[in-house]
């Protein structure tokens, strides 16, 4: 049996959690058994993970798990996997799925490979799985055996797909400790889509001038409904809040489109954002060493090209 941990934020599942199912159920088919999704604490609309392949869906609605804790859930998950026969636990690549995985692993005595970014080939009982090494400039292939496995999916590497139905949610019991970590406040991010699940990303750098011309980036994300980003050196000077900071030493990310403005594209920004899908960079300086990794690149005045930009997408979603 493959288990998945369906993540859930604030009593709602996220994107990442239907993308692990659709996951689960696929490798699930290639090993000839079931997928079954689990979720931890209160979550609304779980039985929608049948949607997505699961062909259960087993809920502990414990007020431990109402805030993460590492120890209890993958306390949890391992008590679950154990009572079930799971042979293939799957997490997703958030930083909730990497502080449980190496726990996970350890509590099952179970082979691990984290971050993988596509489906497994199955041969005698061992999975061989692909993920990307150094910051995305190889791939690198991975044969897991023994019993049991644990693999945790990369954001963006599937798309999520409706294969079922709802399912009935089954209530589980599980005996963990009391967390030891006492939450008192919780600040969080509203209104727009995590970077890590964003399929669309515009992100600008010190090109920008300063925070006052930022109005251009946000125009463009509003058109396109897209997450803002930034280059560290826009956090660093505090023109664009930390949390906006992507590449090797802030949020790596792989959405479906990156726009890229004023970023000159250093190789520590390019290591966090290198596996999107399509790259698209605006840059006045033709040598800009972004414009090696781009798929589409404009030369121009960003103050010029990203309004003329915008009317256009305008345009265009206006007439479809």
């Amino acid at each position: 049996m493959v288990l998945v941990f369906a993540e859930s934020q604030r009593g709602h599942l996220k994107k990442a959690a239907l993308e692990a199912v659709t996951y689960g159920k696929k490798v699930a088919d290639l090993m000839g058994t079931s997928c079954v999704a689990l979720t931890l604490g209160a979550v609304n609309g779980a039985d929608e993970l049948g949607r997505y392949g699961a062909s259960r869906v087993l809920n502990t609605s414990n007020a431990t798990f109402d805030n993460f804790d590492s120890q209890t859930y993958s306390a949890a998950i391992a008590q679950v996997a154990k009572e079930n026969d799971a042979t293939v636990i799957i997490l997703s690549h958030t930083s909730t799925g990497k502080a449980i995985a190496g726990r996970l692993s350890v509590r099952l005595h179970a082979g691990l490979v984290s971050g993988v970014n596509g489906l497994p080939t199955v041969k005698d009982g061992a999975l061989s799985v692909k993920k990307s090494v150094f910051s995305g400039k190889a791939i690198a292939e991975y044969e897991v055996g023994g019993a049991v496995k644990v693999l945790s999916l990369m954001g963006n590497a599937v798309k999520p797909e409706v294969t079922g139905g709802v399912v009935a949610v089954e209530t589980v019991a599980v005996e963990v400790a009391n967390s030891r970590i006492r939450v008192k406040e919780v600040k969080t991010q509203e209104g727009t889509v995590p970077l890590p699940e964003a399929e669309i990303v515009v992100s600008a750098g010190r090109g920008m001038k300063g925070p006052e011309n930022w109005g251009i980036v946000e125009n463009l994300a509003a058109t396109l409904g897209a997450t803002t980003a930034c280059s560290r050196p826009v956090a660093d000077t505090h023109w664009r809040p930390h949390h906006e900071h992507v590449g090797q030493t802030g949020i790596a990310i792989r959405p479906n489109l990156y726009i890229a403005i004023g970023i000159s594209g250093a190789i520590q920004h390019l290591a966090g954002v290198n596996n999107s899908k399509v790259i698209v960079v605006i840059n006045k300086d033709p040598e800009a060493p972004f414009f090696k990794a781009a798929d589409y690149g404009v030369v121009g005045d960003l103050f010029e090209v990203v309004p003329q930009l915008n009317e256009a997408f305008k345009k265009f979603k206006a007439g479809n």
